[in-house]
């Protein structure tokens, strides 16, 4: 993550202010010291590092930050030329008349045939399989631009609407997963607009939540927070009356709302979030709620695992082995969440020092979803801790794992 000077004398002076060394400091935060001198020097770091760094200085993440000052390479991640052919559908330019600049149309856009092949996408990504997801989106999207130029009035108006918010739904959720945040914001933005003129508030909705996601990977956990707060007061249910979709994306959204307020060392916000949506999850029953294209799933696993995930956040590493102890055998979960899970477990054991049981999990998962695996930066940050916390020299098992999260 990107933070300036200003950043490192904030840190400086907070710990000024409280009377503490570095190596103090340092030790609070469960970091070396050479951590605590690179950031004050205004050296970057992940979040994970400025959330340690204010948790141990008593202070929000975010209060170490200021809106950096505009420079040249402010976007260099306008010139990654593998995301070309999204960036060209989900970003078109826009001609004199006002509308995108999309060339010849062809024949007449087909709804039902477009529904279909966006309902697919849905399966890529469940699949973790990136790559086909990459390549069928562009133009999926140009398509979905080209419906909704052609219907301009009537139903068929709002089931283009629809479905290009969807199909911008899932090109955000995927660029959010592979950190391209800057276009993954666009896209999801654009997608809450099309909902809203489709009259669809819950997929409006499902667009915030993922716009939280999004927030949160770039360490804007404030507006994470607020957003998906504010939200979640606008589409509160009334639970008696509740259908599925609306208990699914009202829970999915306060789940986002407290793990943003988690990372932000907002422990008591993040627990009352967390209780409501555990009353979510407990209108639905044993019934579960579900958006392909969005928030994926929500019952009351979601709100256990999410409560696990806050404790790892916040360093609880003996409370989250205890508690996914407890969930029950053959707990059905999505892949994602199974997925994310494992890691949390992961890492909280090599926190405690169970290096093997770590890397097994690593080693699991590298296994069963390669392509998950390496975008996640808690899987470096497992390996890296695993690797500290052991005697002995890694095995050549151990060594392939790491060059295969790029692990230096």
């Amino acid at each position: 993550m990107h933070a300036d000077g200003a950043t490192g004398r904030r840190v400086r002076q907070a710990r000024d202010d409280l009377g503490l060394t570095q190596e103090q400091l340092a030790d609070r935060a469960g970091l070396s010291v050479g951590v605590v001198k690179k950031v004050e020097r205004g050296g970057t770091c992940r979040i994970d590092t400025y959330h340690a760094l204010a948790q141990a200085l008593g202070l929000r993440t975010s209060q170490l930050f200021e809106q950096p000052s505009i420079a040249a390479n402010l976007h260099a991640g306008d010139q990654v030329f593998s995301l070309m052919p999204l960036r060209q559908a989900i970003s078109p330019p826009v001609d004199i008349t006002g509308h995108p600049s999309l060339g010849d149309a062809g024949e007449e856009p087909n709804l039902p045939s477009l529904r279909q092949a966006v309902e697919a996408l849905g399966t890529l990504y469940d699949r973790d399989d990136y790559a086909a997801l990459g390549a069928a989106l562009p133009g999926l999207i140009v398509s979905a631009h080209h419906a909704v130029a052609h219907f301009d009035s009537g139903s068929d108006r709002a089931a283009a609407l629809s479905l290009r918010a969807d199909v911008l739904l899932e090109a955000g959720r995927y660029l959010t997963q592979v950190r391209a945040y800057d276009l993954g914001h666009i896209a999801l933005a654009d997608a809450v607009r099309d909902a809203v003129a489709a009259g669809d508030a819950t997929t409006a909705a499902s667009g915030v939540y993922l716009q939280g996601w999004t927030l949160l990977r770039q360490g804007r956990l404030d507006e994470a927070e607020r957003l998906s707060v504010a939200t979640a007061d606008r589409v509160e249910p009334r639970l008696s009356r509740a259908t599925r979709a609306d208990l699914g994306v009202w829970g999915r959204l306060l789940l986002r709302a407290s793990s943003s307020a988690a990372r932000n060392n907002r422990t008591s916000e993040a627990r009352d979030m967390l209780r409501l949506a555990r009353s979510a999850a407990t209108a639905l029953g044993r019934a579960t709620a579900t958006a392909p294209h969005s928030y994926g799933r929500f019952d009351s696993s979601s709100v256990a695992l999410m409560g696990i995930e806050n404790n790892m956040v916040v360093g609880r590493h003996d409370r989250v082995l205890a508690l996914s102890a407890r969930l029950p055998r053959g707990l059905e979960l999505s892949s994602d969440n199974r997925h994310r899970h494992m890691l949390s477990v992961a890492y909280s054991q090599a926190k405690l020092r169970k290096t093997s049981e770590a890397f097994g999990v690593l080693q699991q998962l590298r296994a069963s979803t390669p392509d998950w695996l390496q975008h996640q930066q808690l899987g470096r940050d497992t390996f890296r801790a695993a690797r500290k916390g052991r005697r002995a020299a890694l095995t050549r098992e151990q060594r392939e794992l790491g060059e295969f999260l790029r692990v230096t």
